[in-house]
């Protein structure tokens, strides 16, 4: 998610039944013979704060009785969760054991995962790809080294269903050295290194690229064409990507004929309220961050992913969607200005009790 700075210090489908199969399911064979298997489409919620929220004594209801998250999720549909990974977190949230634990949880409550592999030590985004700490005073073949060994260590110790190579790499990531715009062959070099490791050690991984929005999306992906991938992954929020649908539909169905991908929604969120649950200030108060016959309602945000999830099953080359900030309540408190930025976005509202949207994750 974009992971713009705020007051907390980060700035930071219309329901359409899915009739027998489609792409949840398998598809026929022209003479009616057995039936294909296809992948499955994903239904995905990014849930990595939900550690952090649980240590610090929230609990997340529905139909007014205490129920596990990620239980809820399952239960409404939701086949996978999506985590990020940071490398040596300051404080230890989104680190390896951390992550290792909740992707454990994740597969004990029968969803698959789906690690947003940072390769920075906190937030990796449009804006900033900081590579690691102890990666600093690296060369650049020393580099190479290591965040192939990380990503080795990654498999061996998570093995996540898909890998994300980066997060919002518009840019490449390990800034300088591997800064698409400056550096471009040595970016390269980095993201297909990584990918090799996946490949060689985790063969049924997906592997994805991701970018932010979808204005200059083609840039880059033509960029990476030469690195070995499955998935195309799109960050979509209105508030930063514009409020058009239509050029969601078109970057989609363009990038995906391009390159010949599956093409994921790897991030979108909207808000059920205007409202505010803490003195943290929120990325989204204001009705000119709407999208058009979607408002700042529970049944607006259910619509408004419905209409997400929709327009990627319409599309050949659409694979899933993802939310995000699912998780992230006012945990600390109404008075708290180091909460969430993001409360009125959840999946779960003020009171804690899973909202409409839920919905939208339907099998």
């Amino acid at each position: 998610m974009k992971k713009y700075m705020l007051t907390l210090g980060i700035v930071a489908m219309i329901a359409l039944p899915l009739a027998c199969g489609g792409s949840d399911d398998s598809t026929p064979n022209d003479d009616d013979g057995p039936i294909i298997p296809t992948e499955e489409f994903v239904r995905a919620a990014d849930m990595s704060y939900l550690p952090l929220i649980e240590s610090e004594g929230a609990v997340y209801y529905e139909d007014g009785a205490e129920k596990d998250a990620l239980t809820t999720l399952k239960d409404a549909g939701c086949n996978t969760i999506r985590i990020r990974l940071w490398k040596n977190p300051s404080d230890a949230h989104s680190g390896m054991q951390e992550v290792k634990t909740l992707a454990n949880r994740v597969r004990a409550a029968g969803m698959k995962v789906w690690l947003t592999v940072h390769y920075s030590d906190t937030w990796a985004d449009p804006g900033a790809q900081t590579t690691p700490s102890a990666w600093s005073t690296l060369t650049f073949a020393q580099l190479k080294t290591v965040a192939e060994d990380y990503t080795s260590d990654i498999i061996s110790e998570i093995n996540p269903d898909i890998i994300q190579i980066g997060n919002e790499t518009n840019d490449g990531l390990l800034w300088p050295m591997g800064k698409l715009s400056t550096n471009e062959a040595q970016s390269v070099q980095l993201f297909s290194a990584i990918s090799a490791v996946i490949r060689a050690e985790a063969p049924n991984t997906k592997i994805m690229l991701h970018y932010a929005g979808t204005s200059g999306s083609d840039w880059f992906f033509n960029k990476t064409a030469g690195v070995d991938y499955d998935y195309i992954g799109l960050s979509y929020y209105p508030v930063w990507h514009g409020a058009n649908l239509s050029a969601l539909t078109n970057a989609i169905n363009t990038l995906g004929a391009a390159h010949n991908k599956k093409v994921l929604v790897a991030e979108t969120a909207y808000p059920f309220t205007l409202g505010w649950d803490d003195w943290t200030n929120n990325i989204v108060g204001e009705e000119g961050q709407l999208v058009s016959g979607y408002p700042a309602t529970p049944d607006g945000q259910k619509n408004f992913v419905n209409a997400i999830r929709t327009l990627v099953d319409d599309s050949q080359y659409g694979q899933g969607f993802a939310y995000w900030g699912s998780e992230w309540l006012a945990f600390r408190g109404p008075e708290s200005t180091n909460g969430s930025p993001f409360e009125n976005q959840a999946l779960w509202d003020f009171d804690h009790e899973a909202l409409p949207v839920l919905d939208a994750f339907h099998q």
